[in-house]
């Protein structure tokens, strides 16, 4: 949905309004859309929360990674208001946000849904699933648990451990929330395989990027070769490796930059040098075309 000016000051204030109500009743482990929190500040809490558990990697730790299928399109309106009804009293901000709610419609009905990447959906996604947090910590009494948007994961030292946990957050979701926990994304995983969360690969002692996005990084690049953004894209790549322990890959990725930082700008490529290995050759082909070849 594509807002106007005046409708994003009133989006942004009204987020800052219930932001300032709201965030001190979150619990300290949820990390998406908050200040000094996010991704990489939510892999960290995982690996602390790993080494606890997992006594400093002698013993064994498993994660439950669970994710909410669909859940800005199933967020229901009327339970929203009411969680929200419990700070906001003031009878204008209530209609505003309820105008808000209802001008956005789904498949779920127009009583369900809230519009995903606005800025106003980030902190009622944040409100409702806090219910879940609360949830979790004080009625399950669940102490290593960790909440990014819709994807949260337990950990516990037994596999076994973490089967009540699973009924009971989605009996809660369905029952209190009309959520569901998504089928296919059920993850149950011991440490020493790896468990994937915010974009990372969590391991004993270090951190990977995961496999697909390593294969998109070198696939994207490929496409920007002769782009003026190239320098652009993949500074932000290297930033996002710079979290992980992958200084070979970030290697790879500096020396393919060199090469094509020093012979494109030339408009010459010479034909007896040493290309990349990872680079194909048919990906040069639409940028050799439009520079001259220079024989070496």
């Amino acid at each position: 949905m594509r807002w106007s000016v005046s409708n994003r000051i009133v989006h942004h204030l009204l987020y800052k309004y219930l932001y300032f109500l709201f965030d001190k009743t979150f619990i300290y482990d949820s990390y998406s859309c908050r200040l000094d929190k996010g991704t990489h500040r939510a892999v960290k809490r995982l690996e602390q929360y790993t080494r606890i558990v997992s006594k400093n990697y002698t013993q064994d730790c498993w994660a439950l990674k669970l994710d909410i299928k669909q859940f800005f399109a199933s967020v229901d309106h009327e339970i929203l208001l009411k969680f929200i009804r419990r700070k906001v009293n003031d009878k204008n901000i209530l209609w505003l946000i309820n105008e808000i709610l209802t001008s956005f419609r789904t498949d779920k009905g127009k009583n369900a849904g809230i519009p995903l990447g606005n800025l106003t959906s980030q902190i009622f996604a944040n409100i409702y699933l806090n219910e879940l947090d609360q949830f979790v910590k004080q009625d399950l009494k669940i102490k290593y648990y960790i909440r990014y948007a819709d994807d949260f994961i337990i950990l516990n030292t037994g596999k076994l451990q973490l089967k009540p946990s699973l009924i009971s957050v989605g009996n809660f979701l369905q029952n209190d929330l009309k959520l569901q926990i998504h089928p296919k994304k059920i993850i149950l995983r011991k440490l020493i395989q790896g468990v994937d969360f915010c974009g990372y690969i969590i391991l004993p002692h270090y951190r990977l990027p995961r496999t697909k996005t390593k294969k998109r990084i070198f696939e994207k690049l490929e496409q920007k070769i002769c782009a003026p953004n190239f320098k652009q894209s993949l500074q932000s790549y290297l930033g996002y490796l710079s979290h992980a322990n992958s200084y070979r890959l970030s290697q790879e990725l500096n020396n393919q930059s060199a090469f094509f930082t020093t012979v494109i700008p030339n408009h010459s490529l010479p034909v007896k040098s040493h290309y990349p290995f990872s680079i194909r050759s048919s990906i040069f082909i639409p940028c050799i075309e439009k520079f001259s070849l220079q024989v070496v």
